[in-house]
């Protein structure tokens, strides 16, 4: 049962992180005052784009692992997927902010087209290779992604959940870390989180509305980009099959809720998420059969938490655990 305890807690830490990834994103975006519900779309394309980029290089090298650089294996599809995300982050933040379009309907839009541009080159892709499977194999460069500290296994149980995993898992927390920092101990944080929570008074104090909404949007994007990365490439083992992202990106923006629009509450929640969605995979192990119906009640669990906590925290109507009051809303110059 220890054994099983650990496997499961250890499982689920990979599951937890495009999710921290994707929430840590749309905090960003969220504290400029833009509700960015393209996350999903922006994560697919940031996946697709990577294994775009990892693809021609594993062509260009012969399909040899010999061939093949270590760096520019891991660099390659990490620059190929924050230039993909970012590319969707200028779109929404020109339709936006510059032509002040509908911003949740412009994040639905950029979902739909996020994840049909990720099939179509998914698609295209298998095509190239004559797979018989809509799939693309990528294991080579995989293998250089999923590669967990050497000295893990002689930690026992302490390194098997909490250091056997990538580089990309520890990266996530980094900049979630990085981020929470960025917001709440620096200038540039505080003109953010102003330009969010009253975009006049930012614009009136001399802080530049446009140019800040346009980096959040971007850098969010960027962040949220590589969570899709690394469900390919670490937690799918380099196989990419069209729509296998499944909800994942929803529930980054749910986890924004959850955390209180906090990037180190969002750790927390990421992995906590990750532990309910793995859940149904390990019941059977801890002695609870589960029939379909009842796996789709667990599949719902990382929802329902997210409803409590966002019942709880409306009741206690604290400012700090609030968005940020200009959240969704337009901002035109002219009236301010």
């Amino acid at each position: 049962m220890i054994g099983t305890i650990i496997r499961y807690l250890s499982s689920s830490i990979p599951l937890g992180v495009p999710l921290l990834y994707g929430s840590t994103g749309e905090i960003v975006t969220e504290k400029s005052g833009h509700l960015n519900l393209g996350i999903p779309g922006i994560m697919y394309v940031g996946s697709i784009s990577g294994v775009i980029g990892a693809f021609l290089y594993e062509q260009a090298c012969g399909n040899r692992l010999a061939n093949m650089n270590p760096a520019l294996a891991i660099l390659i599809p990490l620059l190929s997927c924050i230039i993909g995300s970012v590319l969707m982050g200028l779109i929404y933040s020109f339709l936006t902010v510059t032509l002040r379009v509908n911003q949740n309907v412009t994040g639905l839009a950029l979902t739909t087209f996020g994840v049909g541009l990720g099939n179509f080159f998914g698609g295209s892709l298998a095509k190239l290779v004559d797979s018989e499977l809509p799939n693309i194999i990528l294991t080579n460069t995989s293998s250089f992604y999923d590669v967990s500290l050497p000295f893990a296994a002689k930690l026992g149980w302490f390194g098997e959940i909490f250091l056997s995993h990538d580089f990309l898992t520890y990266l996530a927390i980094a900049v979630a870390i990085l981020t929470s920092l960025v917001l709440n101990r620096t200038r540039m944080g505080l003109n953010l989180r102003a330009v969010g929570e009253n975009p006049a008074t930012a614009d009136a104090a001399g802080i530049n509305v446009t140019r800040y909404k346009y980096l959040a949007t971007c850098i969010g994007s960027a962040i949220a980009g590589l969570g899709g990365l690394q469900y390919v490439m670490v937690y799918a083992d380099g196989v990419w099959s069209n729509n296998a992202f499944g909800d994942r990106g929803w529930m980054a923006i749910a986890l924004v809720i959850f955390a209180l629009w906090k990037p180190t509450m969002a750790i927390i929640g990421s992995f906590l998420f990750g532990m309910l969605c793995n859940l149904n995979n390990y019941m059977p192990q801890f002695g609870v059969p589960l029939g379909t119906d009842t796996q789709e009640l667990f599949n719902m669990l990382p929802y329902v938490v997210t409803i409590l906590v966002l019942i709880i925290t409306s009741m206690r109507k604290k400012r700090e655990h609030q968005p940020p009051q200009s959240l969704g809303l337009p901002y035109f110059r002219e009236e301010r």
